[in-house]
C-alpha cells in the first residue's frame, strides 16, 4: 500500500497511542478526544488490513503489526517535524539555545562561554538553566549540556569528560580550634550534603569518600542538605562546613582561592558532562561551531587529578 493512501492525522494519532498505549493520554498530546483518536486509529486499521491495538478492559496492547509498524512510523513523523521546523532556521540561523544543569551553567560553562562568543560575536547565544528534561525535538533548545550516563535515545551524545569528586572548603577552616589538616579532622567539621545528583544513581557521598580514606567514626547523617549543587557549594564558600563537588564545578573556585580542596583524595563519578542534541543539528553551523569549542573546552578544564581512588 503507498503512503499516500494513509491519512497523516491517523498516523500520528496510532503514533501518539502506541507510544503512550492509552487513546485518553495521546488525546491529550494531539488536542484532541479519545473518541476521535480511537476512532483515526480504527480507520487506519481498516485501510491497512491489520489491526494494531488489543483493546483491553482501560488498557492497550500493541499487536505484532503495531509492534513492526510504529518504530518506523515514529522515526519518521519526527524526521518529518525536524524537516518542517528547520525551515524557521532560515531567519534564525544566528540564534543558538543552550540548556544546562543549573550548577553546571553557572560554575563551568558561564565563565568559559566569553571566549566562545568572542570567537563567534555574530552568533546570538541563549543560555537556559534548567534541571528539567527538555524535548529536543520541539526546538525548546539546540543544545543541552547534562551530567548523565549517555543513555539519550534518539539524540546524538558525546561525552565531554570524565569527573571527580573532591572535598572542598573555605581557607578559613585550614586554621582555628580544629585545623583541617587529615581527613580524620572532618569528625570536627560540618559536612554538607549535595543531594542534587540523586537522579543519577550511585554518586560518590561522604560515606564513600571517607571509606575510601580509611576514616572511621565520622558521622556522615550530620549536616545540611542541599538539592541544588550551587547551594552546597555556597554554603561551603562562606565557611559553613566542607562539600564534596566534581572538580570542574570548583576549578575556577581553586584557582581564586575562594575555596581550597584540603586533600588529595577524589573519587571518580561514573556519570559523565554530555553534549546532546538532535542529529540533524549538527548540520548546523552553530551548533557545530559550538561542539568543537565546549570539547576543546573541556579537555582543558577536566583533567584527571593526581591521587583517585577506584
Amino acid at each position: 500500500m503507498s503512503i499516500a493512501n494513509l491519512p497523516l492525522n491517523a498516523l500520528r494519532a496510532f503514533e501518539a497511542a502506541g507510544r503512550q498505549l492509552s487513546f485518553s493520554r495521546a488525546a491529550e498530546e494531539l488536542s484532541v478526544t479519545a473518541a476521535a483518536v480511537s476512532h483515526q486509529v480504527r480507520g487506519l486499521e481498516e485501510r491497512l488490513g491489520h489491526e494494531l491495538f488489543r483493546r483491553r478492559h482501560r488498557a492497550l496492547e500493541l499487536t505484532a503489526a503495531g509492534h513492526l509498524l510504529l518504530p518506523g512510523l515514529a522515526e519518521g513523523l519526527s524526521t518529518l517535524e525536524y524537516s518542517v521546523s528547520r525551515l524557521s532556521m532560515l531567519d534564525n540561523e544566528s540564534r543558538l539555545v543552550i540548556t544546562a544543569d543549573p550548577t553546571l551553567a553557572a560554575k563551568w560553562l558561564l565563565p568559559n562561554l566569553q571566549a566562545f562568543q568572542d570567537s563567534y560575536p555574530d552568533l546570538d547565544v541563549h543560555l537556559s538553566s534548567s534541571s528539567n528534561v527538555i524535548d529536543l525535538h520541539q526546538q525548546k533548545a539546540d543544545i543541552a549540556l547534562r551530567y548523565g550516563a549517555g543513555n539519550y535515545e534518539g539524540l546524538h551524545a558525546e561525552a565531554l569528560s570524565q569527573d571527580y569528586m573532591t572535598p572542598v572548603c573555605n581557607p578559613s577552616l585550614l586554621k582555628g580550634e580544629h585545623p583541617l589538616r587529615k581527613p580524620e579532622d572532618l569528625s570536627h567539621h560540618t559536612l554538607l550534603h549535595d543531594e542534587s545528583w540523586g537522579y543519577m544513581g550511585a554518586v560518590p557521598d561522604w560515606s564513600m569518600w571517607l571509606k575510601a580514606a580509611g576514616v572511621e567514626g565520622v558521622d556522615v547523617s550530620r549536616g545540611p542538605h542541599f538539592d541544588v549543587a550551587v547551594m552546597a557549594l555556597e554554603a561551603a564558600a562562606m565557611g559553613r562546613g566542607v562539600a564534596l563537588m566534581p572538580r570542574a564545578l570548583v576549578i575556577d573556585d581553586l584557582a581564586w582561592g575562594r575555596l581550597i580542596a584540603p586533600f588529595d583524595l577524589t573519587l571518580q563519578l561514573d556519570c559523565r558532562v554530555y553534549f546532546v542534541c538532535v542529529p540533524q543539528a549538527l548540520e548546523r553551523p552553530a551548533v557545530a561551531a559550538f561542539r568543537g569549542w565546549v570539547k576543546e573546552m573541556a579537555a582543558r578544564t577536566y583533567l584527571p587529578p593526581d591521587n583517585t581512588a577506584d
